[in-house]
Parts: structure tokens; sequence; C-alpha cells
């Protein structure tokens, strides 16, 4: 099968994906969801004593959200054979995106000097736990790990609770996300100077980054941000109510919110009150606040104030389960996860790029693919024989 473009956007584009994961296949799986020809390159069964963690089980629904739109290609590098045909790749390539230790790149050849050596034009994307240099460059870097050391989990939780890891892996998410942008930067800039060059990202920086107002707020204030739960650490009223049936979310920050938000409740003694007179007032005298709100809210349903708050222009929401938030009319309607045809038979049901574009979207054009599904066709495309590929395969390096 050749490479099916999922979209026109980057249609001209070959990516070599040596990554493994989540935060390397995050960063390529948007290049391929916007029509990149993207190979994943990933060892033989047996050759890496790690492949579980990310090769086994392809049939998962995370596997096949990582890895759809790409064609797979199984090469032993630790073969000279098998870097041979990785530099053949190269040589026609766009991009490689690897997450290997920098002694690991070296010791390989595919360090950023040894691949503009074969194609001046390419683009590395080496992404790391804490960085091509320095004291941890050569330290491995899991997500949560760099949770704790990126600040995160410093602010996530209730006073007092300890540190709380978020639900979700967000430094390998967002670096994976900082990667791709770092990718297409340089792309656009290969059209003006003709030359590729290294792009690296870290786990570590890209928590902080994500940090944002929170790590800004220490630098330039000295402000010190802590365990808020689900009050917001600069806003109020805004956080988690309860109602007569259930939980929902309130954001009523900023002035004219705040006014709109007292009309709704029927309660303009607040906009009287002295302590509530500025934003600043309302976050000191926050728990006074809070219990006040509480109370009126406990009158009504979630579905009676959302409707209310939102219908007078104060942002509000319900709390969701997973399934419930799939369930969500505007979820559908902006169709965020998409059934689609598995190369085994049946479908899968995936995550849809979050980036809209009106001429030339992403889309899910096919499943991740099986391991080594197009060793042999692309090794027909770099000019192999099928002799030279049955003793390729014969000698473990396919």
């Amino acid at each position: 099968m050749p490479a099916l473009h999922a979209s026109q956007a980057l249609k001209r584009f070959r990516v070599l994906d040596l990554s493994r994961v989540r935060a390397g296949p995050t960063c390529v799986r948007m290049l391929a969801d916007f029509g990149a020809d993207v190979i994943r390159i990933e060892p033989p069964p047996g050759v890496d004593p790690n492949e579980a963690m990310f090769a086994a089980d392809r049939w998962s629904g995370d596997f096949q959200n990582l890895n759809r739109n790409k064609r797979s290609l199984t090469l032993n590098l630790k073969k000279p054979q098998g870097l041979e045909i990785l530099r053949k790749l190269v040589a026609d390539a766009d991009v490689v995106v690897e997450n290997w230790r920098p002694d690991v790149k070296a010791r390989l050849g595919v360090d950023y000097d040894s691949l503009s050596a074969i194609n001046p034009r390419i683009i590395l994307a080496s992404i790391s736990g804490f960085g091509q240099t320095g004291p941890y460059a050569n330290r491995p870097g899991f997500d949560q790990i760099v949770q704790g050391m990126g600040g995160l989990m410093s602010v996530t939780g209730f006073e007092a609770q300890g540190p709380v890891r978020a639900g979700l892996a967000v430094a390998d998410s967002s670096t994976g996300l900082y990667a791709a942008l770092g990718i297409l930067t340089a792309l656009l800039e290969r059209e003006v100077s003709g030359r590729g060059q290294w792009v690296h990202a870290s786990l570590l920086h890209a928590q902080i980054a994500m940090m944002d107002f929170q790590a800004a707020r220490y630098l330039n204030d000295g402000d010190v941000p802590r365990q808020e739960g689900n009050d917001h650490p600069t806003s109020s009223p805004m956080g988690l109510f309860r109602a007569c049936d259930g939980l929902f979310n309130l954001g009523a920050s900023g002035e004219g919110n705040w006014r709109r938000f007292c009309d709704v409740l029927e309660r303009p003694d607040w906009l009287a009150d002295p302590e509530f007179e500025t934003e600043k007032l309302r976050v000191r005298n926050r728990q006074r606040l809070n219990r006040e709100i509480q109370e009126v809210f406990l009158q009504k349903s979630v579905a009676d104030w959302v409707e209310a708050l939102n219908a007078a222009g104060v942002p509000a929401g319900p709390v969701y389960t997973v399934p419930e938030m799939f369930e969500d009319p505007q979820v559908a309607h902006l169709g965020v996860a998409r059934e689609c045809d598995a190369w085994q038979g049946g479908t899968r049901t995936l995550i849809t790029q979050p980036v809209t574009l009106a001429r030339t979207p992403a889309d899910v054009a096919r499943t991740a693919p099986g391991w080594g599904e197009h060793t042999d066709e692309l090794l027909q495309e770099l000019g192999y024989g099928p002799q030279a590929i049955a003793e390729l395969h014969q000698a473990g390096v396919v």
C-alpha cells in the first residue's frame, strides 16, 4: 500500500518516526494527521527488551490513537544493514523524530551532524526528558517524574494534601506539541535558507512552560503558587460548586461577569459589599463569598444554573465523567471522536485533531499499522528486489 495521505496540507513532506512511548508519537501524529508521509521505524519483535511499553499491544486504544496515519517499517539498527537502510531513507526525507539519549544518537550516527552530511535539508527533532546537554541530559524522563520536578504537582490538589499528579500526561503531550511547532517552524525557515536544522524539546522545559502564569507570578512578583483545590489562585468567584443534584464549574471572574453573576443570583447586596468590591478583595474574602454562593446554588439543579448563567454570559459548565463527556451534543457536533476501519478488521474510535483548517483539514485516514506491516513495500520503494528483501528478513535486519 503506498503512502495514504490524511490531508493535502503536509503531503509533500516525509517524516521518519524513531520515537517511542508518548511525547514523540504525539508530535508525529500531528504531522501525520495533516498529511505527511510518516514512516514509523521500530525494531523487529524481540530486539528491544522494552518493546511491551510501546509496540506489543497494537490494538489498544492508546497505541491506535497515537500511531494512526503512519506506515510501519521494522529495522534493526544494531546491524550495519539496518543503519544503511535508515541512511537511504534519510537521503530523501524531510524530518527525523527521535527520543534517544544523546550518547545513543552519536553512537548510531543519528546525530544532527551525521544526518545533515547525508541530507543538508534534513530536520532532526530530538525529544528528551531533560535536554540534550547539562547535568541531567542522560537521565531517563517519564511524565510523572517531570510533573514533580516541573512544579505541577505542587499546585495540584488541596492545601495540605501533599503533591498530586495531574490525571493526564501533561509533560509528554505538551512536549510533543511544542516539538511539532518547532518542526513546522523549521520547515518554514528552510524554504528561505534551503537548510535543515536541529530542533529539540524536553519534557522538563515544556512542563515549566505549561506552568505559565503560575511560574510568572513567582518570577516577577515573588508570589509562590500553592495548592488551591478547585479554586482559581487569582480569580473569584471561580471554581466548583454544588447544585441540588450535582456539581458544576463556575467562572465569574472579571467585573463584568461579577455584575452579571450577581444579577442571575438576585444578590445586588454583594455588589454593594465592601469585602467584594474588587477581584483582589473577592479572592481575599473567598471563603465567605463561596459559602454564601453555595447556599444559593443549592436551590436549583445543575442544568438550571448552567443554562441561566450562560444565557447571561457568565461561564459555567457541568462536570462530566469521560462517558458523559462524549455524550455531550457539542462534543458530538465538533466531531471529536471518529470511527476508522482497522487493517486487521473491525474499527477503532480515535480522537481527531483539535485544530481545524478550513481548506486542508486533518483527517484520520487509517488506524495504526501492524508491526512491520509496510516493511516490504518501503524496501521496494528504496529499490530492493525480492531476493534482497528475503535476505534482510533472514538476517534479522527487518
